[in-house]
């Protein structure tokens, strides 16, 4: 068979849940157990990068590495998968961070078949999430993983973890009522009945339906990244969320709601999304300083870091409502490099809570000299956190603001304000980062707290995990074009459409102001 009919996506996503299905017949000992699926996750990462190398074309903005099976004809309904510009980085990091935290599960010993189990389907759902192509597929992908998700926290979470996992699977599942509801109705829009993405794409919706599809998708994918108001359950699910979990839910899951929303809100509705974008850029300000100063006044450690995350996300806001090609790039980079940094830092809480027995920052203190290994990963990945020069996120955010700032669609007072404002946000991260690090490592030591536990220093395999995540972020950081090259032109595309909508809208109000001396300013913000 020609490599360039292999079914490498096929095998990428159900490589990983076949084997979850083998850990059952495994000998009931954890060192097997784990061994078996850390073994699984680094021979599919593997896979995907060869097929990475050897299939994918950096200049092709098309979808590459296409498959299609029949399913339910009647429906139109297939098996389809396919990874561009927009999905490629992102598989990429499925398979990097999920084999990183499936390490990272080393400790867990409360029935470590059923653990691996998830991990492993989690695994290739939500690979399957970034690479379906066919509408109703990809709600059922974006609901299969709902589930492993929901086990993972109620049974491995911490005290409150049932409330957690509760709390995540309404919001979740509520917002992707939606998902399915938006999927139908653009499915059996027109004469025909489909729910291929690139023949939905080729369908000529009217604006008022457009409006209401985007308004569905936005609340959908929303809940995941999340927008606020809908992320009060993200806070809950890291609170009691074990560190192999939070690794996949702050660097995968919140960037699933970041890729649904470019792939299906900005590339296929892309005539609303010039109605919506001043809201998208709005909210995306709210995230940054809201969550924020909510991060600020945080005393327990993973719910301060969970709130760091939303402020983050707010940037892939500002950067996808930019309409320049800069902007949408830094959005991208800033969803890969934050679930770099995520991944990161909600490791080194595990690692800490691990050992101090405590999230609350007041009942920490002075450790530094006991962990000091622990005490400069932390400090290393805040750095990369708060957009350090060097690092990945101090790229992406600086190409969000140069995008956004050089955008012809708003007028000059708006630019000012959301840089502005943006820029308090900036400033904030430090402040609540510094500090953070400031009370858990720096000052007079709990003595209390040293009296009934021993603080161990990190041990390799803790160093290897950090040291994995940092490699790309400071590569990144350097050296941007080793990421953005695999997106540009598939951003630059995008861009272009976008860039019709907004002349096309501009002509209308032309065309009914004739008289009218200003420019559009997507649409009239000023």
């Amino acid at each position: 068979m020609n490599t360039a009919d292999f079914p490498w996506l096929t095998i990428i996503i159900l490589f990983p849940i076949l084997a979850a299905f083998v850990i059952p017949l495994l000998p009931n000992k954890h060192e097997p157990i784990r061994w078996f699926a850390l073994t699984i996750g680094l021979i599919d990462f593997c896979i995907m990068v060869y097929a990475f190398y050897t299939q994918y074309d950096l200049s092709n903005p098309n979808m590459q590495m296409v498959e299609s099976y029949p399913w339910v004809t009647s429906l139109d309904l297939k098996w389809s998968v396919g990874a561009d510009g927009l999905s490629m980085p992102l598989i990429l990091l499925t398979g990097f961070i999920t084999t990183l935290a499936i390490l990272a599960s080393w400790p867990v010993t409360l029935k470590p078949k059923l653990f691996y189990f998830l991990m492993l389907a989690m695994y290739g759902g939500q690979i399957a999430v970034f690479a379906v192509q066919d509408m109703l597929l990809f709600f059922l992908a974006w609901e299969l993983e709902l589930i492993p998700v929901y086990l993972l926290l109620a049974i491995w979470g911490g005290k409150k973890r049932l409330y957690a996992a509760t709390k995540f699977i309404l919001y979740t599942a509520g917002g992707s009522l939606f998902i399915l509801v938006a999927a139908l109705a653009m499915a059996f829009y027109g004469d025909t009945v489909t729910f291929d993405m690139r023949s939905l794409m080729e369908k000529d919706f009217p604006l008022n339906i457009q409006l209401l599809l985007y308004g569905a998708f936005i609340i959908a994918y929303g809940v995941k990244l999340p927008i606020i108001p809908l992320h009060t359950w993200l806070p809950d699910a890291h609170g009691e969320a074990t560190a192999p979990v939070h690794m996949l839910l702050a660097g995968i899951l919140l960037k699933m709601g970041g890729y649904a929303l470019i792939r299906m809100n900005v590339e296929m509705l892309p005539d609303a999304h010039v109605y919506f974008a001043p809201a998208l850029v709005i909210l995306g300000i709210v995230n940054i300083i809201y969550a924020a100063l909510t991060s600020f006044a945080q005393r327990n450690l993973k719910r301060k870091i969970a709130y760091s995350s939303i402020s983050h996300m707010g940037f892939v806001l500002i950067g996808l409502a930019s309409f320049t090609d800069l902007g949408l790039s830094g959005a991208v980079l800033q969803m890969v490099s934050h679930g770099l940094i995520g991944a990161s830092l909600f490791f080194l809480v595990g690692s800490t809570y691990d050992r101090t027995h405590t999230l609350l920052l007041d009942e920490m203190g002075g450790v530094g000299q006991k962990m000091p290994k622990i005490f400069a990963m932390f400090t290393t990945c805040s750095l990369a956190s708060l957009a350090l020069p060097g690092m990945s996120g101090f790229v992406a955010e600086l190409m969000v603001f140069v995008g956004f700032s050089t955008s012809d669609a708003y007028g000059l007072p708006f630019k000012i304000i959301v840089v502005l404002l943006a820029a308090v946000g900036v400033i904030l991260t430090p402040v609540y980062l510094l500090s953070m690090l400031r009370e858990i490592f720096y000052g007079p030591e709990n003595k209390e707290l040293l009296e009934h536990q021993v603080l161990v220093d990190a041990e390799p395999r803790e160093v290897f995990i950090i040291a994995c995540l940092l490699v790309p972020v400071i590569g990144i950081g350097l050296y941007p074009k080793l990421l953005t090259q695999i997106y540009d032109a598939k951003t630059l595309s995008i861009t272009a459409e976008l860039q019709n909508s907004l002349s096309t809208l501009a002509d209308q109000q032309t065309r009914s102001k004739p008289l009218a001396a200003e420019p559009l300013r997507a649409p009239a913000i000023n």
